[in-house]
């Protein structure tokens, strides 16, 4: 069995629970528990015989047996049950709900599709990447997908090569979604390193942690994680928790991989004097930060540098506002470049992520000791977005189209780059002089504004026009939303 063959099998099912009103998140969740259970059951038997974390009477053995009210009734128990335990168990369960209201279609689930198949003996490869695929589907999946959640996995990919994690050191996600970021460099020590034991049982439970607030999402993680081979089913300690990132420090780590969540304020919802809700932005205030804001990627900018070691690593996928926003933004960009060294910029291409008329970049930089002398000397920046043009169907985003980059940043000698037409320096003197100091720089001249042989494809045009109109209208938003206070 192969991932490319399971996926497909795998979703037919999604199809069938489709028609009593399932959406595909709902069924990859489905689908979690039950392979849980499945995988867990298998584990305590020969060869393995580890003892289960499940409570006797709510394992695998017993669901097996069920069918019609008795197998939803103790389906629906189970997952009460175990969603009040510590642990894995815990983070997988908690607040589970049964969604398939039909116990045939259930019964189906289970000894039609997850029964057939021995999971723990399926390469980890083979069950990781076809959990992937199942969340890529869910990505895609416009209406109720969880794309904001989804980072291309050819950016991942590009910026895991280049930086590069080595076994004996942390990493740490602070909004990981799926897991896309902290599997990736998983993927990436094992394939480039020779692990002895003690490494391998690091990687497995002590290297990579995540941080998410949505429950839902954490689940999915957990066992993306689970199933690529991290951490096991009696973990106590899990490498992945629920809650959020930016009420407080939670460690520090030698390596930060993140693609922080788009949205632009953080609020709360409160009720009013009349009685009627309305959201109130959030500023987070911490001794920690160098500025105050209700700018959630600010504030995760800020975050991060936090929980960086001295000497430690960050890559951040992070909108344009936050190149540019005055004020708190301003702030943060000259502390960060003082107490920092950020030495690397990657311009992104439009049309490349699920959340539509998103404008992003990479920013990676180090976290220094204290001293007078700033610390950022030079900031490269690649532009991938000028005259390049990418879509989530006809052209997506290939690992192959970061190639130049990769070969640009140069990570075995980051101090002996050289210039190319997409890729320039600017100095520190020539950054803070800036208005603002502001780092959405561009030189490149738009093909399409030269000559309009050279136009791009009628739908391609049509998409970065609703981009750039769906990112005017959430700066409208958060200006009149401003303008009341």
């Amino acid at each position: 069995m192969t991932a490319s063959t399971l996926v497909p099998k795998l979703w037919n099912y999604c199809n069938i629970l489709r028609d009593d009103g399932l959406s595909y998140g709902d069924y990859v969740e489905q689908l979690t528990y039950l392979l849980f259970l499945k995988m867990a059951d298998e584990q305590s038997r020969p060869p393995f015989k580890k003892p289960s974390p499940i409570p006797k009477g709510f394992g695998w053995d017993v669901l097996i047996t069920l069918d019609g009210d008795d197998l939803e009734t103790h389906y629906r128990h189970t997952l009460e049950e175990l969603g009040k335990r510590p642990g894995m168990l815990g983070v997988i369960f908690r607040k589970a709900q049964n969604k398939i209201q039909d116990p045939a279609k259930l019964r189906r689930l289970i000894v039609d599709l997850i029964d057939k198949e021995v999971w723990s003996s399926l390469e980890a490869d083979v069950k990781g990447d076809a959990y992937e695929g199942l969340l890529q589907k869910n990505a895609e999946d416009v209406k109720g997908g969880a794309g904001q959640y989804f980072t291309p996995r050819a950016l991942i990919a590009a910026i895991v090569e280049v930086m590069a994690p080595s076994p004996d050191i942390t990493i740490c996600d602070p909004a990981c979604g799926t897991g896309g970021f902290l599997l990736a460099a998983h993927d990436y020590i094992v394939k480039h390193h020779e692990l002895d034991k003690s490494q391998k049982k690091k990687l497995k439970n002590g290297t990579l942690f995540g941080v998410e607030l949505v429950d839902s999402v954490t689940r999915l993680c957990a066992m993306n994680l689970l199933l690529h081979g991290v951490g096991s089913e009696s973990d106590a300690d899990m490498p992945v928790v629920s809650k959020d990132a930016l009420a407080g420090k939670h460690g520090e780590y030698e390596m930060v991989l993140a693609n922080p969540p788009f949205g632009k304020k953080s609020s709360v919802t409160i009720v009013n004097e009349s009685g009627e809700q309305q959201k109130e932005s959030l500023v987070i205030n911490r001794d920690d930060f160098w500025a105050s804001t209700s700018n959630k990627q600010l504030n995760f900018l800020q975050h991060i540098f936090t929980i960086l070691k001295q000497h430690g690593h960050a890559a951040v996928v992070l909108p344009d506002n936050v190149l540019f926003e005055g004020g708190a933004g301003e702030t943060i960009r000259r502390e960060l470049l003082k107490q920092g060294d950020v030495h690397t910029l990657l311009r992104l291409p439009t049309g490349i992520f699920y959340a539509q008329g998103v404008k992003a970049n990479v920013l990676f930089f180090d976290r220094k000791p204290a001293q007078e002398k700033p610390w950022t000397q030079k900031l490269w920046i690649y532009d991938l977005r000028t005259n390049q043009h990418f879509t989530l169907k006809e052209n997506t985003l290939k690992r192959s189209d970061l190639d130049e980059f990769v070969k640009c940043y140069n990570s075995k000698n980051r101090h002996n780059r050289k210039e190319s037409e997409r890729f320039k320096s600017f100095t520190y003197d020539e950054l803070i002089k800036r208005d603002k100091v502001n780092l959405d720089i561009f030189w490149l001249k738009d093909d399409a504004l030269e000559d309009s042989a050279n136009l791009p494809d009628p739908d391609i045009i049509a998409q970065e026009i609703t981009d750039d109109l769906e990112a005017a209208l959430e700066q409208f938003a958060t200006i009149a939303e401003d303008l009341k206070k």
